[in-house]
């Protein structure tokens, strides 16, 4: 969907785009930086569209997501305070260290 049908739809809604960021729990900023690439990712155009014809329809869509627990967006690259590259990865091989020293050291015993 282009970013000009986002907007009718949003529009269309009742809504300006930071009330639509804050019901979808998304910084408003990312979602004006959508305007330069001038398409919208898919998963924001259905929930535009859809917003827009429950409006339409009369129907109040801001309770129905005020319910869903929605955790908001963190920004890309975001560290955490006092970390460069933000949090570390869980180590994919935890333990393999521990399975080869236990296997090394029952080598060494005859087992």
């Amino acid at each position: 969907m282009t970013y000009d049908e986002f907007q009718r739809h949003v529009g269309k809604a009742g809504l300006t785009l930071k009330d639509f960021a804050k019901l979808v729990r998304m910084n408003r900023v990312s979602i004006s930086n959508l305007a330069k690439k001038g398409e919208v990712p898919s998963h924001l155009a259905v929930i535009a569209c859809l917003m827009g014809e429950m409006a339409e329809r009369g129907i109040d869509f801001r309770p129905l997501l005020a319910a869903i627990e929605i955790e908001p967006k963190k920004p890309r690259g975001a560290a955490s305070k006092g970390h460069f590259g933000g949090s570390k990865q869980a180590d994919l091989f935890a333990g393999r260290e521990q399975r080869a020293a236990s296997k090394t050291l029952g080598d060494q015993n005859g087992t």
